[in-house]
């Protein structure tokens, strides 16, 4: 029997809850598929802090280091948000990344039919939208230097190598491989040399991969098509500024952010995450929706232990959930039959993978 570890992060706010529900459904599947996952539970963000003075322990690092994949919650609240920016929870979750070597960021954005008019774009535009957003996630001007701010002005410093551009074009191509075999890179190359060099790479990139169609399109108007055609899009690979926020354009045409999931993968180790935050406000009250994080474990599944059937069981499983008319109370307003709380929708979504 296959055996995996997997580093387990909750986090604040909701991120327990979550996380537990996604445990869960680990559990059932890889009953089902004969398998066995031994977790490990580490303190990272505002936990950690709160008991070790700050936010990435080197024992949470070095047990994500050592495993398979690390499943992540979600990290934050007021209640840290006046500490030194290197204590503050957020600085965990970037140094993760970079100590693991997590350099790409996958969201995918996905269209529900029975959520479909939980978006604010029409019904018809939105049919059968499926879009990967693979964002670089750690170069570009949120990490080049030098970088200063005075007190008549500012700068920033945008920096990639040909190396960071080769590793996520190709990551790009292979997933696009396991889609709808197109791949859009959006840049700025009219205006910005960066841009010009990643065309240059990922063009030589893509000779690899003659099955695979490469388009380019400039991040305004990729904007806009976001919004206008979004099904146009299969996988849109672009660097760390503009997928920052093309990423949550992207999410936020779906209309619900509670059921997206997220992937930061390169190095030898991912984390897996839901895109949303930590919602202090709503903690411990059950009614979180934990979707997206069981989802964030299905890529987990996927990417990390190479166990596809699980990973599509899983999803398949939230599918028909979401077809039953189980909502919880984010989307309830949207063809709800039954209520759920955080732990039931769990259940249920196990409970659909034990009778597949």
């Amino acid at each position: 029997m296959k055996r995996y570890k997997i580093c387990v992060i909750k986090g604040d706010g909701i991120g327990p809850e979550i996380v537990e529900e996604a445990i869960k459904v680990l559990d059932a599947v890889a009953d089902k598929f004969s398998f066995s996952i031994d977790y490990e539970h580490r303190l990272m963000g505002g936990a950690a802090y709160d008991v070790f003075g700050e936010p990435l322990p080197d024992e949470t690092l070095q047990s994500a280091k050592s495993s398979d994949a690390v499943l992540f919650g979600a990290i934050g609240g007021e209640k840290w948000d006046k500490l030194p920016r290197h204590l503050r929870p957020e600085s965990g979750l970037l140094k993760i990344r970079k100590e693991l070597d997590a350099f790409a960021n996958l969201r995918p954005a996905v269209i529900y039919d029975e959520l479909v008019n939980a978006s604010t774009i029409k019904a018809e535009v939105l049919q059968d939208v499926d879009i990967l957003v693979i964002r670089e996630l750690t170069g570009g001007i949120y990490f080049g230097k030098p970088r200063e701010k005075h007190e008549d002005h500012a700068f920033n410093t945008m920096v990639y190598s040909v190396d960071e551009i080769e590793r996520i074009a190709k990551i790009a191509f292979e997933a696009a491989r396991k889609r709808k075999k197109k791949v859009c890179l959006v840049d700025k190359a009219n205006v910005l040399e960066t841009s010009q060099l990643w065309r240059e790479v990922v063009s030589k990139v893509a000779k690899n991969y003659p099955d695979i169609s490469l388009e380019f399109m400039y991040v305004d108007n990729a904007a806009m098509q976001l919004v206008r055609c979004p099904k146009q899009f299969d996988v849109i690979l672009t660097e760390n500024l503009f997928g920052d926020i093309l990423s949550d354009e992207a999410s936020m045409i779906t209309g619900s952010i509670g059921l997206l999931p997220s992937a930061s993968i390169g190095g030898k180790v991912g984390i897996y995450e839901p895109i949303h935050g930590s919602a202090p406000d709503i903690a411990g009250q059950g009614i979180a929706n934990p979707i997206a994080t069981i989802l964030s474990a299905a890529m987990l599944l996927r990417y990390a232990l190479n166990e596809d059937e699980a990973a599509l069981c899983v999803e398949k499983a939230v599918k028909q959930a979401l077809a039953q008319g189980y909502r919880t109370k984010d989307i309830a307003a949207y063809g709800a039959k039954e209520i759920c709380s955080t732990s039931e929708i769990g259940s249920i979504i196990a409970g659909l993978i034990n009778n597949a």
